[in-house]
């Protein structure tokens, strides 16, 4: 049984700080995204499509009225992309969603490489 996978990241955009914690369990990924500080959001649920089911992954927002269409396409992304289900909170304070949204896509995308390598460094030779 392995341990959940944490990952930290952080970009600077346009003079602000966006920050992203990353938990990764056998069957689910956690990302908390925010600007400035750490802070749960607006926390949205996706659900990849289950064999051969067709089209996007099924979401809805658990928590929250603010950025809830960003959150819901990163939970909707993570959840294809990682093939398990997906909680994503955003919180952002001082930017629209138009405008956190590539940022924040950004960030998901550095969080992920950095998984990945996370991956490929614990993997012992065969």
């Amino acid at each position: 049984m392995s341990r959940a996978k944490i990952v930290q990241e952080k970009i600077i955009e346009r003079d602000t700080l966006f920050l992203a914690i990353s938990i990764e369990t056998e069957n689910a990924n956690l990302v908390l995204f925010s600007e400035g500080e750490d802070q749960l959001g607006t926390l949205a649920l996706a659900i990849p499509p289950k064999g051969r089911m067709v089209g996007p992954p099924l979401s809805s927002i658990l928590l929250g009225d603010r950025n809830v269409m960003i959150a819901r396409i990163l939970a909707e992304r993570l959840a294809e992309r990682m093939k398990k289900i997906a909680l994503v909170s955003v919180f952002i304070k001082t930017f629209g969603e138009r405008e956190a949204g590539p940022i924040l896509l950004k960030l998901m995308d550095k969080t992920s490489r950095m998984k990945e390598d996370t991956r490929s460094a614990h993997v012992s030779p065969g």
